[in-house]
């Protein structure tokens, strides 16, 4: 029994004698007995033992043709037990986060993966920054939205050196699909695993309507660092450019060129500044399966 009298199951109970005879042993039952059958006469010890107590041991003899009941043992809390506590790592927190993140959904619809609500999230690892990437490119309101906005091209001609039918519009989905893809890959896993900058964006949720449409314009170029400090946006910034630069390889000779590389490069700043906004004061009312939201500490 333990020292406040209940029962100690499966305790180890191990008799040894003082003649050459073999140990034998046995647990205790769940109601902390036990016993030991065919003992020969003479003196013997019995030693119990259990997880997080002191070994305990009773000494007797036993008479020949005798039946001898030991006495309560009491098992005393070992005083050297170790304690050993399990805690998850940073990248295991993270992808539990991000698995929540992959659900999010505008509408219950459209992707929200890039957004965290929890202000001090662990930071993704390489591995992660590129699974969300992945996620994100072959989602299939992706590939639908990129299906709209090819159309709207064809509708208003735009690209004129793709010309019309299904070849054209074949060409602007491609277009529009490798612009998509090489800014989501680039910015957002290839330069921020080099670089050790997280591409999400952090969810506010307080202070004055100013404070936060400020923080929302400056997140436009600014991002945390795997470190959780903040730092310029090098990832998003050279990513727009360099998928800028990809496209040339691809539009029409009319729509190429160093200036219109830049331009594009300005427009998605501008993009993802408006798309911050959104972020921070409508998109947690429309987004489903999101993690609960926990504010920075000012």
């Amino acid at each position: 029994m333990d020292a406040s009298g209940g029962s100690v199951a499966a305790a180890r109970v191990t008799l040894t004698r003082a003649d050459p005879s073999p140990n034998q042993q046995t647990e205790s039952a769940a109601d902390g007995s036990f016993s030991f059958a065919n003992v020969a006469a003479g003196a013997f010890t019995v030693t119990v033992t259990a997880t997080g107590f002191a070994a305990q041991t009773f000494s007797g003899t036993l008479r020949p043709g005798e039946m001898n009941v030991v006495p309560p043992i009491a098992l005393a809390l070992a005083t050297n037990v170790t304690e050993v506590r399990v805690v998850a790592t940073s990248p295991e927190i993270a992808e539990e986060q991000v698995k929540i993140e992959e659900k999010q959904r505008v509408f219950g619809v459209i992707p929200n993966f890039y957004v965290s609500y929890i202000a001090d999230a662990a930071p993704l690892n390489a591995k992660q920054k590129f699974e969300l990437a992945w996620k994100t490119s072959i989602d299939p309101v992706t590939f639908g939205l990129t299906a709209v906005v090819a159309g709207f091209q064809q509708a208003e001609d735009q690209f004129e050196g793709y010309e019309q039918g299904a070849e054209g519009y074949g060409k602007r989905f491609g277009a529009i699909y490798a612009d998509a893809v090489s800014g989501t890959f680039i910015g957002g896993a290839v330069l921020p695993s080099l670089l050790k900058q997280d591409p999400r964006y952090f969810y506010k949720g307080t202070g004055s309507v100013k404070s936060r449409v400020l923080y929302a314009l400056a997140n436009a170029v600014i991002c945390k660092g795997d470190n959780k400090k903040w730092q310029p946006n090098y990832s998003s910034i050279g990513g727009s450019l360099a998928a800028g630069g990809l496209a040339n390889l691809y539009y029409p000779g009319e729509n190429r060129g160093v200036a219109l590389t830049f331009e594009n490069a300005l427009i998605t700043i501008g993009e993802s500044a408006a798309g911050n906004l959104f972020e921070e004061f409508l998109s947690r009312r429309l987004t489903s399966n999101i993690l609960k939201h926990t504010p920075a500490k000012s």
